[in-house]
C-alpha cells in the first residue's frame, strides 16, 4: 500500500509524464484534471503537516513552561460559521468548535482569585505556538492566568478549521468566548481583572474586543496592529490579497466590496471604542504592519475625541515587526512598559519591578 507521501510522488511524475502526452490547451480536460489532483493532494499534505507541527509543538510547551504553569488545552465553540457549503445539511448552523490554550501558575491558591489575560495570536493562517514562550513565563510568573484562543482559521487542525477564516470578523466573538469560557469555569478568575494583549492580527483582534465589548476588558495592549486593511490590500502582493479573496473567506476583493473591508478595519471603526484604557505600540521599520497603518488608527481615534488611550511610535527598532516580542534587554525594557500599564489595570500578585524580574521568568533562574 503507497504512503500519501509516495502517491503524491506518483502523482506529480504522473503529471510531468502528461506534459509530454497530452496536448496542454486551455480545453484539455484530462491535463487540467491531472493538474487539479496534484493541486488537491499537496494541499491534503500541507495540512497534515500542519498538524505534526502543531503536536510537536504542543509537547514543548510542557517542557518550556510546565516548571511554573499548569498547561491545558480546552475544547469550546463560539458563533456558527460564517459560511456554509450546506446551509440546510445535518449540522448546519451548529456553533464553531475549536480548541485554546490556559496556563494557570502553578503557585496559585486555590482560594484566591487572579487576573486574566486573553492572548490572541497572530498571523492571517497562523496559531499560538512556542514562538511566545518567554512572554507567557513573564505573564505567569506575576501571577497572570492566560487564555489563548486558536481561534477560526488558525493551523494545525486541518482544512475545516483553516477554511473557517473570518479575518477581523467571528474570530473576535472566538476569543470573546475564549475570556467567558474562562470566567464561567475556573472560580480562581477574578472577572473584574480581565485584559487582553495581542500582536499583529491578535492587536486587531484585541482592538475588536475592547470595541464589541467594553464591559469585559479592564485594559488592552495592542502592539503592531493591523488596523486599515484596505490600505493594506494596497501595499501588499497578491499572494497575500488571495488569502482574504478566497471563496471560503471574504470572496471578494477589496475593490469589489470596500465596505466589508472597512468593517475588519479597527481604524475605520473608532466610533465603536469607549473607555477602555488602551496601549498601542508601533515600530516605523515594520516590514509587516506598515507604520501608515498605526498612524491612520491614532489620527482617527484623536479625531473621534477618544480619551483613554496611550500610544508610542517607535524609531528603527531592532527586530522590525517582532521588535518588542524579541529576548534582547530593550525590548525586555519595552514590555516592562507594557506590564506596568496592564498591572496598574489589573494588579496582579507579583508585579515586575524591574528588568532583572522579567530576566528570571524567562531564563528560570
Amino acid at each position: 500500500m503507497k504512503t500519501k507521501s509516495q502517491k503524491i510522488i506518483f502523482a506529480i511524475i504522473a503529471l510531468v509524464a502528461s506534459l509530454f502526452t497530452l496536448d496542454a490547451q486551455p480545453g484539455n480536460t484530462e491535463l487540467m484534471n491531472a493538474i487539479n489532483s496534484v493541486s488537491r493532494q499537496f494541499d491534503a499534505l500541507d495540512h497534515r503537516l500542519d498538524v505534526l507541527e502543531k503536536n510537536i509543538d504542543d509537547i514543548l510547551w510542557f517542557e518550556r513552561t510546565g516548571d511554573i504553569a499548569y498547561i491545558d488545552k480546552i475544547y469550546i465553540t463560539g458563533p456558527p460559521p460564517a459560511k456554509e457549503s450546506n446551509p440546510t445539511g445535518q449540522g448546519a448552523g451548529n456553533p464553531l468548535k475549536f480548541w485554546s490554550y490556559v496556563f494557570i501558575p502553578r503557585d496559585a491558591d486555590p482560594s484566591k482569585k487572579y487576573p486574566l489575560l486573553v492572548f490572541p495570536h497572530g498571523g492571517v493562517h497562523a496559531s499560538f505556538t512556542t514562538y511566545y514562550t518567554h512572554i507567557i513565563r513573564e505573564m505567569v510568573s506575576q501571577g497572570y492566568i492566560v487564555v489563548a484562543a486558536d481561534y477560526r482559521g488558525s493551523t494545525g487542525y486541518g482544512a475545516g478549521l483553516y477554511r473557517r477564516i473570518d479575518y477581523g470578523g467571528l474570530e473576535v466573538a472566538d476569543v470573546e468566548a475564549s475570556r467567558q469560557y474562562m470566567v464561567d469555569n475556573y472560580e480562581i478568575v477574578d472577572k473584574n481583572r480581565v485584559g487582553i494583549i495581542g500582536w499583529s492580527h491578535g492587536g486587531l483582534i484585541g482592538l475588536f474586543c475592547i470595541f464589541d465589548y467594553p464591559d469585559a476588558y479592564k485594559a488592552c495592549f495592542a502592539g503592531v496592529p493591523v488596523s486599515d486593511v484596505i490600505a493594506r490590500m494596497g501595499y501588499k502582493d497578491d499572494e497575500y490579497r488571495d488569502l482574504f479573496s478566497a471563496e471560503y473567506h471574504i470572496g471578494k476583493s477589496a475593490d469589489e466590496n470596500v465596505e466589508e473591508y472597512r468593517k475588519r478595519s479597527p481604524a475605520w471603526q473608532v466610533d465603536r471604542y469607549r473607555n477602555t484604557p488602551l496601549l498601542i505600540h508601533t515600530n516605523t521599520n515594520d516590514e509587516d504592519v506598515n507604520v501608515l497603518e498605526v498612524e491612520h488608527l491614532i489620527k482617527s481615534l484623536k479625531a473621534a475625541g477618544k480619551q483613554n488611550f496611550q500610544y508610542k511610535i517607535f524609531e528603527d527598532m531592532p527586530g522590525g515587526h517582532s521588535f518588542d516580542r524579541m529576548d534582547y534587554k530593550e525590548a525586555r525594557r519595552i514590555r516592562l512598559d507594557i506590564y506596568n500599564f496592564l498591572n496598574g489595570q489589573l494588579t496582579p500578585p507579583r508585579p515586575f519591578k524591574n528588568i532583572r524580574d522579567l530576566e528570571k521568568a524567562a531564563y528560570r533562574f
